[in-house]
């Protein structure tokens, strides 16, 4: 946001234009929510990254060749206390 104050409901308020308040959230907007004129909760957008699929990490890792071995697996039930 530019520093402007975010725009306040009170509860009855966001539970009738909910739609509403999403609308504006979805478009970069902070609502605050108030009870009894104090604030209580804010909606922030939430800013998802895109998907990119399957695949996505395709020559980001690097695997070694005992990477699925016995041994390893092992070792990683150990590190969670999975060990028999």
């Amino acid at each position: 946001m530019s520093g402007e104050a975010a725009a306040q409901f009170n509860i009855h308020d966001a539970k009738t234009n909910l739609s509403r308040i999403i609308e504006r959230v979805e478009h970069g907007e902070e609502i605050v929510i108030s009870r009894a004129g104090t604030p209580v909760a804010k909606v922030i957008p939430l800013h998802r990254t895109a998907r990119t699929g399957r695949g996505s990490l395709r020559g980001t890792l690097d695997l070694t060749e005992d990477w699925d071995s016995d041994e390893v697996n092992d070792a990683i039930a150990r590190d969670f206390g999975l060990s028999g």
